[in-house]
């Protein structure tokens, strides 16, 4: 027997008839860049979130980089962004010409530590980017009153948070205006690469549009140097399908987090803090042990898939080795990403696979 981390197979088996469905609306449409679903999506996705605008990319690194540009950052400019993160959080940044400024998070939380960011203010620091990790929020209004203060723009990275709240608040509307991936993986994912930014600023929504169409409203018309990085028709379709199904599925992910936590009280193994204020959506459950690496070698002879996110964080990527930072120089995510194990979580994972991670957890642990 083997239990996947992720069975993204499952999700797409649940909905076989929307989704060839979906497929056949767009074959037989005969729109396949930029159509009527593409236009849905945004719409759908928008309400979603609580916002006045979405706008449908390419994928996720792509809504974060098309936002920043369309803020004008660029050559000189400093973006604080989390120690703690995937690599595209830093990437597009530097696609803008920009300097990332990490900021190590909050131990307990693993997302952005408010009280470290003004330390790391200077006069060429233009935005934020607080990211919510694993699914669950950054504590929001205490970065934006900082942004608020030094007159910095906010965005969030929401890549794993489709649906999580914060004080009862949707993410995505957080911010200044906020970037999400379709990544297969992720809580909303499409068949293929996929992302959008969400926001309450026209001016930023049409200057992300116009952005990812070549620089171009009109065909043959380029006001500005800008990118093909379009959401695709067919993809769209799926995620309209998909999201419909969204809640139900971060339901069933939170019920088995729970589980875990239940199960797991009293052990030594590091485990999830929630805030009172935070709803996560459960993307990754991520428990922190010493004998990291152990135990995801037992794990794995047991058939239990078990993933690190991350293993190498992006200061200490070979991608960044001119910034010159080593092991030592953020002890917080050093120790993050030396403990962190993600566990099974996912809406098709059943209450007796728990109890068999969970088991063999113990074991581990207890030998």
């Amino acid at each position: 027997m083997t239990i996947p981390f992720l069975d993204i197979k499952a999700q797409h088996v649940e909905i076989k008839d929307a989704l060839d469905a979906a497929y056949h609306r767009v074959i037989n449409s005969g729109q396949y860049i930029l159509g009527s679903e593409v236009i849905a999506f945004e719409q759908e996705f928008a309400a979603y979130c609580d916002t006045k605008y979405c706008v449908g990319v390419s994928n996720g690194l792509e809504a974060l980089h098309l936002v920043l540009r369309a803020y004008d950052i660029g050559n000189g400019d400093e973006v604080i962004v989390p120690t703690n993160t995937y690599i595209a959080t830093w990437l597009a940044v530097s696609y803008c010409g920009a300097k990332p400024i990490p900021v190590e998070p909050d131990e307990k939380t693993y997302n952005l530590d408010p009280a470290l960011i003004e330390a790391a203010i200077t006069p060429r620091t233009k935005a934020i980017i607080a990211v919510h990790l694993y699914g669950q929020p950054a504590d929001m209004d205490a970065i934006n009153a900082i942004a608020k203060r030094h007159k910095l723009k906010l965005i969030e990275d929401a890549a794993q948070a489709h649906g999580a709240l914060y004080k009862g608040r949707k993410v995505g509307g957080l911010g200044d205006a906020a970037g999400f991936s379709f990544y297969p993986g992720k809580n909303l994912g499409a068949i293929g690469d996929a992302g959008a930014i969400t926001t309450n600023d026209a001016d930023i929504a049409h200057k992300v549009s116009v952005l990812r169409n070549y620089g171009s409203q009109i065909k043959y018309h380029n006001e500005v140097k800008g990118f093909n990085s379009r959401l695709d028709e067919l993809q769209a379709a799926f995620l309209r399908e998909k999201l419909k199904k969204l809640d139900e599925w971060n339901g069933r992910r939170k019920r088995l987090a729970v589980e875990y936590l239940r199960q797991f009280t009293g052990g030594d193994l590091g485990l999830p803090f929630v805030p009172e204020w935070a709803d996560p959506v459960w993307h990754l459950f991520v428990v922190r042990s010493a004998r990291r690496d152990a135990l995801q070698s037992h794990l794995a002879e047991q058939g239990i898939g078990a993933m690190i996110h991350y293993p190498i964080p992006p200061y200490l990527q070979a991608a960044y080795a001119e910034l010159g930072f080593r092991v030592g120089d953020f002890p917080i995510a050093d120790v993050i990403h030396r403990e962190v194990l993600s566990l099974p979580i996912g809406p098709h994972v059943r209450n007796w696979e728990i109890n068999i991670v969970v088991k063999s957890v113990r074991d581990f642990l207890d030998a």
